[in-house]
């Protein structure tokens, strides 16, 4: 049976296991989500914390409650790890490590690089390799795909390689990992195919593109797009604490008169309110999320 058939199959019965690297505000609630779909997941992390809040029921993470994550632990549904050996037995890895942004403002891609050694090292053919980390356009090809290769296996054929671009919302509860469209774009159309039927089965709304580098770009886009309104709802602020105006009145006044209905992401929760809380509470610069 070729590859590709044989992973499907196994995606389609839930006898897939996912692994998912980097088990932090993405990668938990991922994790979460895949478990719930009825796969069994094994998160890695290097922070011996994490792994064992997680053996232990407990949850770190704002978004994902303590008993959610017991009841999977307990069902044998979701587990935790240290070691990356473990890799080699799963079918599908998904890596969700940070991309912290350096003093030149550019992302720094170590922890995504060795990520993909640690798979590299472990791959076997059959395999489903996954890249979430916010990257530049071309990320995926350039740091995934020799690895692949140099294993003497072909993309496309042996192993499958694919971006989807994480678009977490920390504390939101409308809009959640399972139920925010997924961005998907595949090294190969089999590529794609793959990752699709994986995301399909625990995610509501998947969206398919041509290639990796226009899923990476979808990304960038969409954070530029939202730095641009924060700063935006930022000097509206401004204006209106000079004018003696209510900011969030004339926020919501705008938003009912873009075609008499709010925008899918209202103005408010989206952008006005992160941009508020920023301005009083400053970020830390750490990461690109």
């Amino acid at each position: 049976m070729p590859m590709q058939e044989r992973i499907l199959e196994r995606i389609r019965t839930r006898d897939a296991r996912v692994g998912v690297i980097g088990l932090g505000y993405v990668g938990l609630p991922l994790s979460v989500v895949f478990a719930e779909a009825g796969f069994e997941v094994v998160g890695f992390d290097v922070d011996q914390a994490r792994v064992e809040a997680i053996a232990s029921g407990n949850s770190y993470i704002e978004d994902v409650s303590a008993s959610v994550v017991a009841a999977y632990v307990d069902a044998g549904k979701l587990s935790a790890t240290m070691d990356f050996e473990v890799l080699g037995t799963c079918d599908a890895i998904l890596i969700c490590v940070p991309t912290p942004l350096q003093k030149t403002r550019d992302p720094d891609m170590a922890f995504v690089v060795q990520a993909a050694q640690d798979v590299a090292a472990r791959l076997r053919p059959g395999q489903l390799i996954i890249l979430e980390s916010t990257s530049y356009p071309g990320a995926t090809r350039e740091l995934l795909v020799p690895l692949v290769e140099a294993r003497g296996l072909t993309v496309g054929r042996d192993a499958f390689l694919a971006f989807s671009p994480e678009r977490v919302d920390p504390g939101r509860t409308d809009w959640t990992t399972q139920n925010t469209p997924k961005v998907v774009g595949g090294i190969t159309p089999t590529c794609l195919v793959v990752a699709t039927a994986l995301y399909e089965a625990a995610i509501e709304t998947v969206v398919p593109v041509s290639s990796p580098e226009a899923a990476e770009l979808t990304k960038i886009f969409e954070n530029t797009f939202r730095a641009v309104n924060i700063g935006l709802a930022n000097e509206l602020l401004i204006i209106c604490d000079r004018l003696g105006l209510d900011v969030w009145e004339v926020i919501e006044a705008a938003c009912f008169s873009l075609n008499n209905r709010r925008p899918p992401f209202s103005l408010r929760t989206r952008v006005a309110r992160v941009a508020l809380v920023r301005m009083r509470c400053p970020s830390d610069g750490d990461g690109v999320s």
